[in-house]
């Protein structure tokens, strides 16, 4: 397994005059990234400040894993597109363990 830097941008459909929790589908996107995380798959996760812009820590196999596994998020393409898939060496873990 790999870790890698997935970063998403705001896509074609995205309302900028409202809140993450307030556009179409967000429900559908929610479960599905939280399942995401109950799998092991997403690590860490959440929007930049600026709210356009969304930075996930990954774990996987390959980035076509990567890409396969968000293809299927009800937002992909629409609400949010992947901008960049960066492999991460890890050489710094605070993490207890």
């Amino acid at each position: 397994m790999a870790f890698f830097v997935v970063l998403r941008r705001s896509g074609p459909q995205w309302d900028p005059t409202r809140p993450m929790e307030e556009q179409a589908g967000w429900d559908e996107h929610a479960a599905f990234m939280d399942a995401l995380v109950v799998d092991g798959f997403v690590v860490l996760g959440g929007p930049l400040a600026d709210e356009e812009r969304v930075v996930l820590a990954v774990d996987a196999a390959s980035e076509d894993e990567v890409r396969a596994t968000l293809a299927d998020d009800p937002w992909s393409g629409s609400r949010l597109v992947v901008e960049s898939v960066d492999a991460w060496t890890i050489r710094l873990d605070g993490r207890a363990g």
